[in-house]
């Protein structure tokens, strides 16, 4: 690329960018001025074309890449101080992404994450070409093969302030300058603005003075570390006002009472009986009147400093000088710059209005602190040098949450020690509390800064990563087959509403997220599941089209409800990827587990994904709907497959080698492209017997034999399977697992009992009838897995017997309350094969909306027989 110079972004480049999805919302100025182009843009970015150009590889299908999902552990902790350099809501850890980006890509590689955040994954591609020297012996013991060296890294996000926080971690910067402006800036400010943390120094309520050489007393100057305020409620009783820190903490105790005592009428009474005391108030800055939550300054912390000049801290209750400051300063008028926008409606900025009444970005400081965050900001947009500008404007965006009235007091730790007593507040939200702190804008920095300057000394960027603002939706500025590998962390469904949250922020940087394209849902957006799936479905198409084939997508995912995670994983199918892995990760022990069944609640969820070659594409096309597509395709997903994981000489069973799960990812493969599936489950499963070596019930391609084999003999054991039995299918898996050694039904139904636990609305069969249709019985009695030829049988046997339910099904009218899933399956797989979508969508519309969404396959035949003209 050229010299950085070169790159100028005007009014012109613009407007041919505004016709790209999530173009941000700003004056065109105040865009270029928070962008600091090739390398940074407040908008889509215009010159990645040119990154790819300059830094990438062409596609290459005879390069030789070849990677297994990655399955090790991942345990990296969120203390870092590269991580906690900023309050952002959510982050993965750069070093646990390290391990997949040095797991799945080479050096100099092209590495892209559409949904970046505060840019973790921009640290990470950077961080493999300069890893602190006990992190890479970690690595290197876990992982001997990696390769170190940098990676690139295109990122993005839909919002402004996400892009700018990442810019500024992965930015080039001069360290000791920044250094050298930041403590100049914080010097000015104390200068100018210090008189106000001023507070006289008290003991038992007495203020203190100082003997002067004159003979005169002076009161000894304290300066504030954080007020505590706290909510005024009216008594319902007497109507008189109590100020909530007198009558609800106990401070012996350490904790907040449940139960009340009113101090003027000894009436009790909790919370929530409570009525706020309101007062109308002049706003100077909206200049006009509104409405808000009544407060009250209850405890001063302040610090003192000595004759051998250390500090020592004390504690207050306001006296009639702080009072008076606090009415001089809310006095004042400003003269530089200061947010005065409206927060937009919305389920995260419902709670501060209705609670405080906070309407507006300035409502959420004190006035002291809004005059002095007002100040740095205005000192930092003086500076010419636009890298030491930005990370000024970082600085604070990091503390910002620190300085509003969302940081709390936790009581317990406060009184009874035991942690930090002062913390940001409730994270993923824009909760006001009952006791909220004002913490002193110069102490947090004073305190603050030096932690950043260590960061970034650590920093060594030289140009690895190019960000975008935009939506992940309409990548039309990245061309097609030019990424490597993708790394991504997409919004979690109704979680978190980014666009709000990052309101506050963006207030301050002039430009906001145009939310239009958001991934989320939310009633105010008016976007429920369905709107979430359609949006993160384009995400993943733009990301296949950009992705080479034959490479990989990392998606880390939070999952709250089944639906949400249904959705995530079906919009990964209908972009056409092939899910080849998913596990549970668990951050505490840093463990990964298999996910073998749709329901995976409140997990994080690690899910790998590949787009096919265009060897297979082509195989394809050519071979659609015909049993050679069916074993090309699964030559090529056995091929993707791990052959071996092993920890602690327990060899891991991998579900998705097993039969049912091949079938259900090459069936998958067929209908996300509108291709009949030529072949039953029996059929199936008798070809893979034909075709494949089986060992521990897995399949794997010839040439993968040898390496599980001699894995097998060094290893201890092989481990089972963790099923949860919820329904027909489960129970199938689950019994297959347990009859390897063949059992009575009297010695196996104890165990299945146990395992049970039954979806509501399924009509699931009776044991004995299960063990009918699936398996087989010797002359004792005992039940085992037929082999593969029986299975075909028995299959084509089950088969006949779900249709019949079937059948009776679509015979019926209104909704189905409890029905056999299996049967519905079978049902659905027999009409997509005939080409009739319209039953597929009659009987769908007549299954309960939580099964239909919560049941991957039955949604997939649903969502694609209606997008055929089912309905």
């Amino acid at each position: 690329m050229k010299d950085k110079k070169d790159y100028v972004l005007t009014k012109e480049i613009l407007d041919s960018l505004r016709s790209i999805d999530g173009f941000p919302i700003g004056k065109d100025e105040d865009i270029i001025a928070l962008s600091d182009p090739p390398f940074y843009t407040a908008c889509p970015n215009p010159w990645i074309t040119e990154f790819i150009e300059t830094y990438g590889t062409p596609y290459d299908p005879n390069d030789g890449y070849n990677r297994e999902p990655f399955a090790s552990d991942v345990s990296q902790g969120r203390t870092d101080p590269v991580y906690l350099a900023h309050t952002y809501h959510t982050k993965v850890p750069h070093k646990a992404i390290m391990r997949y980006i040095l797991h799945y890509t080479n050096p100099g590689d092209i590495v892209f994450d559409g949904f970046c955040g505060s840019g973790m994954v921009g640290i990470a591609v950077q961080m493999c070409g300069s890893p602190d020297p006990e992190f890479q012996e970690s690595v290197n013991c876990d992982m001997p093969n990696v390769q170190w060296g940098s990676r690139r890294a295109i990122i993005c996000d839909l919002s402004p302030a996400a892009t700018f926080i990442a810019y500024n971690y992965s930015n080039h910067i001069d360290s000791d300058e920044f250094k050298q402006n930041a403590q100049r800036v914080l010097q000015e400010i104390t200068r100018e603005y210090g008189w106000m943390y001023e507070t006289y120094h008290q003991i038992d309520g007495q203020i203190q003075y100082r003997q002067e050489i004159d003979g005169s007393k002076k009161p000894i100057i304290g300066l504030v570390n954080f007020i505590v305020w706290s909510d005024i409620f009216i008594c319902p009783n007497c109507s008189n006002e109590m100020i909530y820190w007198n009558v609800a903490v106990d401070k012996e105790k350490g904790v907040v009472l449940d139960e009340i005592t009113c101090s003027s009428c000894g009436a009790k009474s909790t919370k929530r009986t409570l009525e706020r005391s309101w007062e109308i108030i002049f706003d100077k800055s909206l200049n006009e009147t509104v409405k808000r939550a009544k407060q009250y300054p209850v405890l001063i912390n302040y610090s003192i400093i000595n004759e051998k000049g250390k500090e020592k801290r004390f504690e207050k209750s306001p006296d009639d000088h702080d009072i008076e400051l606090i009415k001089r300063i809310d006095s004042l008028e400003f003269s530089i710059y200061s947010p005065v926008d409206k927060i937009p409606e919305g389920y995260n900025t419902a709670q501060p209005r209705q609670s405080h009444g906070i309407a507006y970005v300035n409502q959420f400081f004190t006035r002291r602190n809004l005059f002095i965050i007002s100040g740095l900001w205005d000192k930092y947009q003086q500076i010419p040098n636009k890298i030491i500008k930005g990370l000024g404007y970082f600085s604070i965006t990091a503390a910002l949450r620190y300085l509003s009235r969302m940081s709390k007091i936790g009581t317990e730790n406060y009184f009874k020690g035991g942690g930090g007593p002062i913390n940001v507040g409730l994270l993923g939200t824009l909760y006001v509390p009952s006791f909220s702190v004002e913490n002193s804008v110069i102490k947090t920095l004073n305190t603050r800064y030096p932690k950043l300057f260590k960061v970034l000394e650590s920093f060594s960027s030289s140009g690895e990563v190019i960000i975008t603002s935009q939506s992940n939706s309409n990548l039309s500025n990245i061309p097609n087959n030019c990424v490597d590998y993708i790394f991504t962390d997409p919004p979690f469904g109704g979680n978190l509403m980014y666009s709000e949250l990052n309101f506050l922020w963006e207030a301050w940087l002039k430009v906001f997220t145009n939310n239009q394209d958001e991934a989320i849902i939310n009633d105010s957006q008016y976007k429920d599941l369905f709107k979430y799936q359609q949006i993160m479905e384009k995400c993943f198409h733009e990301n296949y089209r950009i992705l080479k084939p034959g490479r990989w997508i990392t998606v880390e995912f939070h999952n709250s409800k089944n639906s949400v995670w249904i959705a995530i994983q079906e919009s990964l199918l209908r972009a056409k990827f092939v899910i080849a892995d998913v596990r549970t990760l668990n951050k505490q022990q840093g463990t990964f587990k298999q996910v073998t069944t749709t329901s995976a609640v409140k997990q994080d969820l690690i899910i790998s994904a590949y787009k096919p070659s265009t060897t297979l594409e082509q195989t394809f096309t050519l071979t659609a709907g015909t049993e050679d597509g069916v074993w090309a395709f699964t030559n090529e997903h056995l091929r993707h497959l791990p052959v071996v994981v092993e920890k602690e000489g327990i060899i891991e069973t991998i579900a998705e080698r097993q039969n049912y799960l091949l079938f259900d990812r090459m069936v998958a493969f067929h209908v996300q492209r509108g291709i009949t599936v030529p072949i039953s489950s029996a059929e199936f499963y008798a070809g893979l017997a034909q075709r494949y070596p089986e060992r521990d019930t897995m399949y794997f391609l010839p040439e993968q034999v040898e390496g599980y084999e001699s894995a097998r003999l060094q290893a201890h054991d092989v481990g089972q399977l963790s099923i949860f039995v919820h329904d027909e299918r489960s129970a199938v898996q689950w019994l297959r697992q347990e009859l390897a050694t063949p059992q009575t039904y009297q010695e196996i139904q104890p165990a299945f009992l146990r395992q049970l636990h039954q979806d509501s609305h399924e009509a699931l069969p009776e044991l004995s009838d299960v063990l009918e249709e699936n398996f087989l019985k010797d002359d004792q009695g005992k039940w085992y897995v037929p082999n593969p030829s029986k299975t075909s049988d028995l299959e084509k046997i089950r088969e006949r017997s779900l249709l019949r339910e079937f059948g009776t099904y679509v015979q019926g009218k209104g909704k189905l309350k409890l029905f056999r899933s299996e049967a519905v399956r079978a049902g659905f797989a027999k009409a997509w094969k005939e080409r009739d979508y319209g039953t597929i969508v009659s009987v769908g519309k007549r299954l309960p909306p939580k099964v239909l969404q919560e049941d991957d396959q039955l949604l997939m035949y649903f969502d694609n027989a209606v997008m055929r003209g089912g309905e």
